[in-house]
């Protein structure tokens, strides 16, 4: 009996067969797929017309957050519907407005703040479907719970924020069961973009460090997704999120998109430094953009603040609700000589109200004359976690608040007023127009737009400064004083930066603020506004979502395959020219051949890269079973010295190149020559010391000294700082060798300086020259390194110069260890295949040298000789 069978083979392609049938309205979303085939290789949905050219597919994007834009509202029995709203205040609310693309549709997959109970589901699912392309999430409430208010908040969210668990009570302990809980809620939305997802056209942009997994789960589905993350909140050093258990799992489930952004470079670089640290993944610059190679995939990083929706808040601001608020305000405080300096802050640990609150006492305390004049108004939002920290920062803001105010306060005047209600956000905007400066000191925080609001809100218009008493343009003026800790620091020169912990400094800063000459606060308000309406939140969404497109381009010109299991898998993705040497391809090529020539590197090729570099006794053998095929020519080409490389290799007929070519001999019994003229080697009296410098200053780098080489080598220190150190050392290097006949480069881990026109590659040209001269032109060359000098081996055999050495039929097979980008055709994944590899060729050259087996014998019967795919 058939256990399972499929009539739709579409279905069995993309997975649907395995997730039963979307809803109606889901499958509707979801572009159709076309259905008839009317000729070979062409699809088309229309039998009739065959030839109607169908209309190019709407881009879309799919936005993936854990809360949708939306405000839900429980109907008041349970017989009359949900109704919904947008949630303006939502950043995610603006993209679709702000676009540059009004072609481009936005899909929402999301949570919805309030719990919907189950029989309510599909109908609500439904309307949100209809009516505001929206697709939620529905988690059951315990899971919910540990999901958001377990692993985020009590785990990510305090480390991010530089907050270690060094106490269970201080941040908790890892729990494994709320990991489990933020995974599976992770594969939730992952199916939800599954249902609605067509992976040829759509993009997928997912946001914050509530879905970092989300990642893996749609990348081992469609392994070319086009995937793009933002970060909204700081990301730590390497050195604070190293303590997090499951730290790879996060890393590598990021590395899955194609697109990562931050709000700021210091974020980025963290990141850069935990990839470099704890998987080992260098980065570079292309042509300005910040780039890993991720076996074979190229993630971009993109550092981009986001900003403020200037539409809305230039609506706010004209509201007549907005007017008769400032004229209240005005009333309260300006009518009554008072100044306000404002802040609006969440009420958890991170926005520093208590440090606030101190530097205005102490304001008050330096300067007697601004008491009863200056007010301290602070919005105090609801914090969004909960727990003891939350209770904590409450009590001891009201207890502050209330000492300032007996210490300093008089009848009719209070230093500090504390908004603890949420406010609307025209009432929040009617404060900002009235506040002198702005003050944030929060200790950590990702982006932080109040700054933002608060300027573009202090720009007004022609209404609200009549009612400011403005009579010109350049009167307008905002004074900002921010922590440095926040992610919009960097993008306000303009503003005063403090460190919030100084308590002194930010009294200094307050008091700076307000007596700044005007003109100095018109020119900084100026330069702020200008920069906060150009960098709008379109600008940053436009801005990312034009990278992702750059990123993924070349998807469709890549062969993609996924390896590794749960959250450990990855895509390595190749050019459809880069494949896996097989066996069976080589095999063949080698029996019909009749002269070979074989180049082979050896640390990090035969030999793994380990503390002991001798060669094992099997390495050996398999290289004399080559070496006694009178047909073949074997060459080793490596950096050690002479002497090494003759201890290792008693080969008979196995010729060598030493210190990367410049010495080099044909076999055992020859002289070792020079590829070039020899060499005047004093400029390693030179460059000694110098390396010698630099070993000192860096611990775990030491000097390798050969007959004409000087390697230093870095492998073993701290990563960032030997990668510093190293190009700091080729600069100075290059500085005092300028006239000296030496070449410097870098390498991975080492530093070498080695004489000018050495390389793997001459050795290849001299080799072949050397062949054709005797007569011995090979029909097959193979050539197999691990690293950036043998790309010069690599390149002379694959090139037209080459092919007159060679034999009309040769066969010319470049090969590098590992999956990376490289000159060479063929790849094979690491020393083990290569040692296989070797002794396949070598069992086929014992075999033929027996006339053992028939001609006629297929190559995958050997014992040895298999698919290494």
């Amino acid at each position: 009996m058939v256990s399972s069978s499929y009539s739709n083979l579409l279905d069995l392609a993309t997975g649907a067969a395995d997730q039963g049938p979307p809803p109606a309205a889901l499958g509707a979303l979801r572009r159709r797929l076309p259905s008839l085939v009317t000729t070979p290789g062409l699809i088309d949905d229309s039998p009739a017309s065959p030839s109607t050219p169908s209309p190019a597919p709407r881009p879309r994007t799919i936005v993936v957050a854990n809360h949708l834009p939306i405000r839900a509202h429980r109907p008041a029995s349970p017989s009359q519907p949900w109704t919904f709203s947008w949630d303006e205040d939502s950043l995610l609310r603006h993209l679709q407005k702000s676009s540059s693309s009004p072609s481009m549709e936005f899909i929402y997959i999301g949570c919805l703040r309030e719990d919907v109970p189950p029989a309510d589901q599909d109908s609500v699912a439904q309307a949100l479907l209809d009516s505001y392309s929206c697709v939620p999430a529905f988690l059951h409430a315990d899971v919910a719970a540990r999901y958001y208010h377990g692993f985020c908040k009590q785990h990510l969210w305090p480390l991010f924020h530089y907050m270690l668990p060094l106490t269970p009570d201080h941040g908790g302990r890892f729990d494994r069961l709320l990991w489990q809980a933020y995974v599976s809620t992770n594969k939730v939305f992952a199916d939800k973009v599954l249902e609605v997802i067509n992976p040829d056209d759509d993009f997928v942009w997912v946001h914050d460090y509530h879905l970092m997994v989300l990642p893996t789960f749609l990348r081992k589905r469609f392994n070319r997704i086009k995937l793009g993350f933002f970060l909204h909140s700081p990301f730590p050093s390497s050195e604070i999120y190293k303590t997090l258990p499951v730290r790879e799992e996060l890393l590598r489930a990021l590395l899955n998109s194609d697109l990562i952004g931050f709000h700021t470079f210091d974020y980025a670089r963290h990141f850069l430094s935990c990839c470099g640290r704890m998987l080992g993944l260098p980065y570079e610059s292309k042509r300005g953009h910040i780039c890993l190679e991720y076996y074979g995939r190229t993630v971009s990083i993109k550092i981009l603040p986001v900003g403020v929706y200037m539409e809305q808040l230039k609506t706010v601001l004209a509201l007549p609700e907005t007017e008769a608020k400032v004229v209240e305000l005005m009333e309260t405080y300006t009518g009554n000589g008072k100044v306000v300096m404002l802040g609006v802050d969440d009420m958890d640990i991170f926005k520093g109200i208590s440090l606030k609150l101190l530097a205005m006492e102490e304001l008050l305390r330096q300067h007697p004359e601004w008491r009863g004049k200056l007010v301290l108004v602070q919005v105090a939002n609801p914090a969004r976690g909960r727990g003891k920290n939350v209770a904590g920062v409450q009590e001891e803001t009201y207890a502050m608040v209330q000492r300032i105010n007996e210490a300093y306060g008089a009848p009719g005047y209070e230093p500090v007023v504390l908004i603890d209600q949420p406010l609307q956000f025209y009432e929040r905007v009617a404060y900002y127009v009235i506040a002198e400066v702005c003050l944030v000191t929060a200790v950590r925080d990702g982006m932080n737009l109040i700054p933002y609001e608060y300027v573009a809100s202090r720009q007004g218009n022609d209404k609200l400064d009549r009612i400011l008493r403005l009579c010109k343009p350049e009167e307008k003026k905002s004074m900002l004083v921010v922590s440095e800790f926040i992610g919009c620091s960097p993008s306000l020169s303009g503003a005063i930066r403090v460190n919030p912990w100084n308590i002194e400094a930010v009294a200094d800063a307050m008091e700076s603020a307000l007596v700044l000459p005007e003109r100095e606060k018109n020119m900084r308000h100026d330069k702020h506004y200008r920069y906060v309406e150009k960098h709008d939140v379109g600008y940053w969404a436009n801005s990312f979502l034009q990278d992702l497109e750059r990123t993924c381009k070349d998807h469709s010109q890549r062969r993609c395959w996924g390896i590794g299991f749960g959250l450990r898998f990855r895509v390595v993705s190749l050019d459809l020219s880069f494949r896996k040497l097989a066996m069976e391809h080589i095999v063949q090529a080698y029996r019909r051949s009749k002269k070979r020539a074989i180049l082979l590197d050896y640390d990090g090729t035969l030999m793994p890269q380990a503390i002991n570099k001798s060669p094992t006794a099997k390495s050996v053998q398999i290289l004399n079973s080559l070496c006694r095929d009178k047909q073949n020519s074997v060459f080793l080409c490596s950096g050690f010295k002479r002497s090494m490389l003759h201890e290792w290799f008693p080969c008979d007929n196995l010729g060598m190149a030493a210190e990367h070519g410049y010495y080099m001999r044909l076999k055992r019994d020859a002289e070792w020559e020079t590829c070039i003229p020899a060499a005047d080697c004093s400029w390693m009296q030179i460059i000694r010391p110098v390396m010698e410098l630099y070993t000192e200053t860096t611990d775990g780098s030491i000097i390798e000294e050969r007959d004409t080489v000087l390697v230093w080598n870095y492998e073993d220190a701290d990563p960032d700082f030997g990668s510093c150190q190293a190009k700091e050392l080729v600069d100075h290097l290059e500085s005092v060798v300028t006239n000296e006949p030496v070449s410097v480069k870098s390498t991975v881990h080492s530093v070498e300086a080695k004489p000018q026109g050495v390389s793997k590659g001459l050795v290849a040209r001299r080799m072949l020259a050397t062949l054709k001269e005797r007569d011995m032109r090979p029909d097959f060359v193979l050539c197999i390194g691990d690293d950036r000098s043998d790309e010069d081996m690599f390149q002379f055999i694959s090139s037209a110069p080459c092919g007159e050495d060679l034999a009309s039929t040769a066969e010319v097979f470049a090969c590098t260890v590992g999956r990376k980008p490289s000159k060479a055709k063929y790849y094979l994944d690491d020393t083990a295949e290569v040692g296989r590899l070797m002794q396949g060729l070598a069992y086929v050259s014992e075999e033929l040298a027996l006339q053992i087996p028939a001609e006629d014998e297929d190559p995958e019967d050997l014992w040895c000789v298999g698919e290494l795919q």
